[in-house]
């Protein structure tokens, strides 16, 4: 059993960073089911801004939104205004064809990438 990536939703724009909630990441809900995540799941978040990463959960935001708010400690980490990845995985026995979001400035869903891994 090997962990591959399953979900990324791709360069996105922190729109908020709330440290006074307890914990998480806040996605727009259309990004969630469009990359095929679910409320509560684990995913790792990269900052391409500032190199950060961290493991949360997923909470679902207002559909067409375009919120991307991290919440808690994870607001210290990675700010308002930075550019991230958010990546699910999955455990399994065999490769996983990754669901890759891509978004606008806005955080809207502006297609997949249609690219297989190496």
């Amino acid at each position: 059993m090997r962990w591959f990536l399953r979900s990324k939703i791709f360069k996105a724009r922190v729109t908020e960073a709330n440290v006074h909630y307890k914990g998480s990441i806040t996605i727009d809900a259309d990004l969630i089911a469009r990359a095929k995540l679910l409320p509560g799941e684990r995913v790792l978040v990269v900052s391409n801004t500032s190199g950060e990463r961290l493991e949360t959960y997923v909470i679902t935001g207002k559909k067409g939104s375009g919120t991307m708010c991290m919440n808690g400690a994870a607001a210290h980490l990675i700010k308002k205004g930075e550019e991230i990845i958010v990546m699910g995985f999955e455990l399994s026995s065999r490769r996983v064809k990754p669901t890759i979001v891509l978004v606008d400035k806005k955080n809207r869903f502006a297609g997949y990438l249609k690219r297989d891994l190496p």
